[in-house]
């Protein structure tokens, strides 16, 4: 037996062992998936297999990123250059290897491998103008609802056509003119959206012989990281690039499936067993992030759900604090009852980023911000905030536009910054094709903007991406409007900074460093932003804190409504109580050493005092593990596990009352 295979405890190693044939590893919360993962690429190379034929896909950057650094240790460690044989295994986000697919069969595809990446908001601006173009007024049809439909129903595999074969009515016809209009859009302009970057590979697969052969041989050897939060789609893709050799492993916890508003089934890792005949599966339980306390608290809370695989989590570890519970009567009592146990702990020498305070709904972020700035608490908030900031948007819409000449969407970005005196009338011109009846004042504008952007794209192809960024933000005139007031100077900062980002691609070939640059930034996630975050405690959804740990969590706002969320688009309330359910679960196996978990008696919500509850969730921690403080007695405070809360389905979010609480 190889020396490294010491490292594991036994269900890893027998997971790490399998070589060929479908694989599912069911790996609870802090049991050492990612280690398992690494450690089998490991045992694949040493077995023969060469690296560049293992391929493993995860759904995070940061996810990727630490998965590649493990591998790429454990490698050097343990094998010998000759038995590394090649290159280096492949290791990438489901959209990242989608990105070097479409770029791979561009031609085919009508794209140019300058494609542009929209994000949300430069998809919503599309769905705006084709509401217009409809003669009506974004403000009253939701531009957000129609991006929403399109998504879920390109997860669904479905297109435009499809939906409008079903559509009944107004809304779901309109909703079919929108989403073919927004198309449309998005064709002329040389662009895809996010979920473009899973259909289109999926739909070159299905339908291009050669290119799923060719993958099929590149990557003989499938590994699919976070299975259970896999969508139609996505679950399309793996299927399809498992091809004839079956050598599939995923790995996942459906017990941590919390992505269901994204479409993300957690049916897929039920079923793996029946989906790929003579699967094997190996539990891994043994956790080795959490007390006893803690795994005690999250086995009972899930316990309570019926759609999942029995398994129980457990550690050799200590049991650790108790679980504290903590009732405030208010949402501002509950949030500075947080910031000073948070500077507690930093006064005991615990560092700001071991801290996370977790919240179901991101409008309860700002209370503990008001808190934590009144005591001068260090913090962070998770978001992709860098790349969301107006002047780096816009530098990078220039680099776009100029690679990608029919980017219309970037170029209505920037064509009227700095101020260049083009309106909206003659913006509306250009995107309808009607520019040759605008003024020559206007079109000498328009001239004037074409210009630089052929600037920019002459030097594309000569410099390295750093250098362009450099250039771009000159002959723009970008970095003299920011130069020009003191108020703007951190915004030139910004936009500098991405010269610097961007410097970690000047190694590669021009322009193919370029073009990685411009698909990495368009693919960042929320939790990117916390590799280069300041120390500071982490203030973050759930949904954002799921794959990391901190040593003390603090999980907020744990009443009825707020906690499990009164979700209007469930469809089936079983699953979407379970969901919440496991969303909790997550929450809870965040924590390494001391958990708390606070709810408020009353709170404003929408800037309307609204009467807390406990949520019913608190009914599943076991009492021998809880710790009371504040207002959290053990009578009257905890649910009947028989009452569930609703939201009336109206505008001003009128919510139900509770009909019982236990005595």
């Amino acid at each position: 037996m190889s020396a490294y295979l010491n490292d594991l405890n036994e269900m890893q190693r027998e997971a790490v062992v399998h070589k060929d044939g479908p694989l599912l590893i069911l790996a609870g919360a802090g049991a050492g998936k990612t280690r398992t993962i690494a450690y089998r690429i490991l045992h694949l190379v040493a077995e023969g297999v060469p690296s560049e034929s293992i391929l493993a896909i995860t759904f995070t950057n940061k996810a990727a990123r630490e998965l590649k650094e493990r591998v790429s240790l454990l490698l050097k460690e343990h094998l010998s250059t000759s038995q590394k044989r090649g290159g280096e295994p492949t290791i990438c986000t489901f959209h990242s290897l989608g990105v070097q697919m479409i770029k791979r069969y561009a031609g085919s595809l009508g794209l140019t491998r300058w494609f542009t990446i929209l994000d949300r908001d430069e998809s919503l601006a599309i769905i705006k103008r084709a509401i217009k173009k409809a003669g009506l007024d974004p403000k009253d049809e939701e531009p957000k609802s129609h991006l929403a439909i399109i998504s879920r129903e390109k997860a669904r595999l479905h297109s435009w056509e499809d939906f409008a074969k079903d559509a009944n009515g107004y809304q779901e016809e309109l909703a079919t003119r929108i989403w073919a209009d927004y198309e449309k859009e998005k064709q002329k302009s040389g662009a895809l959206d996010f979920d473009d970057l899973i259909v289109r590979p999926v739909s070159l697969l299905q339908s291009n012989v050669g290119a799923k052969r060719y993958y099929e041989e590149l990557y003989p050897y499938l590994h699919i990281d976070e299975y259970q939060d896999t969508n139609t789609a996505q679950f399309e893709f793996a299927r399809l690039l498992s091809g004839k050799n079956r050598n599939i492993c995923v790995v996942g916890d459906g017990d941590q499936s919390v992505y269901g508003w994204r479409e993300a089934d957690y049916r897929n890792i039920l079923n793996f067993e029946t989906h790929y005949e003579g699967a094997r599966t190996v539990l891994l339980e043994e956790n080795y992030r959490s007390t006893q306390n803690i795994l005690c608290a999250a086995n009972s809370i899930i316990a309570q759900n019926t759609l999942r695989k029995e398994k129980n989590l457990f550690t050799k570890g200590v049991e650790g604090e108790k679980i504290v519970l903590y009732g405030a009567l208010d949402g501002v009592s509950e949030a500075r009852y947080v910031a000073k146990t948070c500077e507690r702990l930093l006064e005991t020498g615990v560092l700001a980023s071991e801290i996370a305070v977790l919240y179901r709904a991101n409008f309860l972020s700002r209370s503990f911000e008001e808190a934590f700035l009144s005591l001068g608490i260090p913090y962070h908030i998770v978001g992709t905030a860098f790349y969301e900031r107006k002047e780096v948007k816009d530098t990078l819409a220039y680099i776009r536009a100029s690679v990608n000449k029919d980017d219309m969407v970037s170029f209505a970005r920037i064509v009227n910054t700095p101020r260049r005196g083009i309106g909206s009338a003659t913006l509306d011109a250009v995107l309808a094709g009607r520019e040759e009846g605008l003024s020559s004042g206007a079109r000498e504008k328009l001239y004037t903007v074409r210009r630089i952007l052929a600037q920019i794209r002459e030097q594309a192809d000569r410099i390295s991406p750093s250098a362009l960024v450099r250039i771009t933000l000159k002959v723009s005139g970008l970095e003299k409007m920011l130069s020009e007031n003191i108020e703007d100077e951190e915004r030139l900062e910004n936009a500098r900074e991405l010269a610097t980002l961007a410097s970690r691609y000047d190694s590669m070939p021009i322009p193919e460093g370029l073009e990685r640059y411009l698909s990495d930034t368009a693919l960042l996630s929320d939790q990117d932003s916390l590799t280069d975050a300041k120390d500071g405690v982490r203030l973050m959804t759930v949904h954002a804190s799921k794959g990391l740990e901190f040593g003390h969590v603090f999980s907020v706002g744990l009443e009825e409504g707020l906690f499990p969320h009164a979700r209007r688009d469930a469809r089936d309330e079983q699953e979407a109580l379970e969901e919440e359910r496991r969303l909790f679960y997550v929450a809870v196996t965040r924590a390494k050493e001391r958990l708390t978990i606070s709810y408020a008696m009353s709170r404003m919500v929408y800037g309307t005092p609204r009467i807390g509850f406990p949520s019913q969730f608190l009914d599943d921690i076991p009492e021998e593990v809880v710790a009371r403080e504040g207002n959290a007695t053990g009578d009257g405070a905890r649910l009947s596990t028989d009452t569930h809360y609703t939201k009336e389905d109206d505008d001003d979010i009128e919510w139900n009352v509770l009909k019982s609480l236990k005595h």
